[in-house]
């Protein structure tokens, strides 16, 4: 029979080993894609537009594209889900409303992406009459990524300590004053860190944007900053292909000759662009935190 020691030691072990099999694991992908893709790691490749039927096109169109939809999309997910999440940990009660709430945010949550594709499919382009376009696309992220952001708001406002909400209502502020100028600082850090991971997220999608913003970048003038006008690359009711989505073309069609080198660099720069949304709400995270626990001293 194992003592209680030798099985605590066992135990630290294994967690010792998965943690390090994890982070192994991590460290030889994101290896593997940026040694396939280093060669493409040029100015050149980031900015020029993609060649058909030819060697050495970039991804500039792409790239943009997949900035432009993530603005848009996080400027509606941020509002929507810190609204919900203030609802779900400040005013909700307990009852069928709230587990009717709650049954909905974990259902949607764990739809596939693709699903979310085929609902913005029928909805944001063909009821609306849209077609393919950023703006749909970005609806459609936003519908993915909204109960992450609802869970990852009201966790950062749960995690609050009550002692700040006493403090303010013993100085007689409202419930809204409280929540918007004691809960909501002080929350702001696990907030800033959800939103970017989310964000990370966005980025990355690509099933839901096939159906929604397109599989191909238009012709644009870069010089035109008019977001009504149809050669704008403002214009956000214009189809896009995102970076994820153009990995996924260019290695399915395969037109071009040097579409696996194409690929490879779509890659390394995506998967370092998520790479740098995690560290960067690390970062803040423990930065903002940090202030915070100092002006509380």
């Amino acid at each position: 029979m194992i003592g209680s020691k030798a099985a605590d030691r066992i135990a630290t072990g294994a967690f010792y080993a998965v943690g390090i099999f994890t982070a192994v694991l991590l460290v030889v992908f994101v290896g593997y894609l940026l040694v396939q893709g280093w060669s493409k790691l040029n100015l050149h490749f980031l900015i020029d537009p993609p060649e058909f039927a030819k060697a050495g096109g970039g991804i500039g169109p792409q790239l943009f594209d997949s900035v432009y939809m993530l603005v848009m999309a996080m400027s509606i997910t941020i509002p929507v889900g810190l609204a919900a999440g203030i609802y779900m940990a400040e005013y909700a009660k307990p009852g069928k409303l709230t587990d009717t709430i709650r049954l909905c945010i974990e259902t949607l949550a764990s739809l596939p992406s693709i699903v979310i594709g085929l609902f913005g499919l029928i909805i944001f382009v063909n009821l609306t009459g849209w077609g393919y376009t950023l703006f749909g696309g970005a609806l459609a992220v936003s519908v993915l990524n909204l109960p992450v952001a609802t869970r990852v708001s009201e966790d950062a406002i749960r995690s609050v300590p009550q002692s700040i909400r006493e403090a303010s209502y013993g100085l007689g502020a409202t419930q809204w004053q409280t929540i918007t100028r004691a809960v909501l600082p002080a929350a702001l850090p696990g907030l800033l860190t959800g939103f970017i991971m989310t964000a990370g997220r966005a980025f990355g999608e690509a099933a839901a944007l096939l159906y929604t913003a397109g599989m191909s970048t238009p012709l644009l003038d870069y010089s035109d900053l008019n977001p009504f006008s149809n050669s704008s690359p403002l214009n956000p009711f214009r189809p896009g292909s995102t970076l994820a989505v153009y990995i996924w073309k260019v290695n399915s069609e395969g037109l071009v000759p040097d579409a696996r080198e194409i690929a490879d660099g779509a890659s390394a720069v995506l998967v370092m662009a998520v790479l740098g949304f995690n560290l960067l709400s690390r970062y803040l995270g423990s930065l903002l935190n940090a202030r915070l626990v100092g002006r509380r001293g």
